[in-house]
């Protein structure tokens, strides 16, 4: 039961590396699409598409430590604030739907600028609510004690 816990949050905690790379990849194609007016293609909504996959991956891999573990016996929120972990949890969701919006919304908008500026900001405001959900304290990489 130990193993399995330690093994979620490695890839928990490797996976939140993929979703800050997928997130930066995608604001660069936004940003550079917004400012060159050029047509959004399939090459612009791969990122998003990774975005909001990595995402989704790492909020499933947290409701399963959520649910694993029980929020009172999580050892990795041992000495922080009590209400963090619910913290963690809410801004996780509120990331998914952020980048589930990015990823809708600049599917469905008509116009190249709409495509990409729904892009960037809902990208931009789930990355903004990662970060803030992100433990800062623990190891940058857990698997390699770093």
């Amino acid at each position: 039961m130990a193993t399995l816990y330690v093994i979620l949050l490695t890839l928990h905690n490797i996976n939140r590396w993929l979703v800050l790379l997928a997130g930066m990849w995608t604001l660069f194609r936004g940003f550079s699409g917004l400012s060159s007016g050029r047509a959004y293609t399939a090459a612009d909504r791969r990122p998003v598409v990774a975005f909001v996959g990595t995402v989704s991956l790492q909020l499933v891999l947290g409701l399963l430590l959520f649910g694993f573990m029980g929020a009172q016996n999580m050892p990795v929120f041992a000495g922080a604030r009590s209400s963090f972990q619910w913290e963690h949890l809410g801004l996780g969701v509120l990331a998914a739907v952020f980048a589930t919006l990015a990823s809708a919304l600049s599917k469905r908008a008509t116009g190249n600028p709409a495509r990409f500026r729904a892009m960037t900001i809902w990208t931009v405001l789930s990355l903004v609510v990662a970060l803030a959900g992100i433990p800062w304290w623990r190891p940058l990489l857990r698997f390699f004690n770093l």
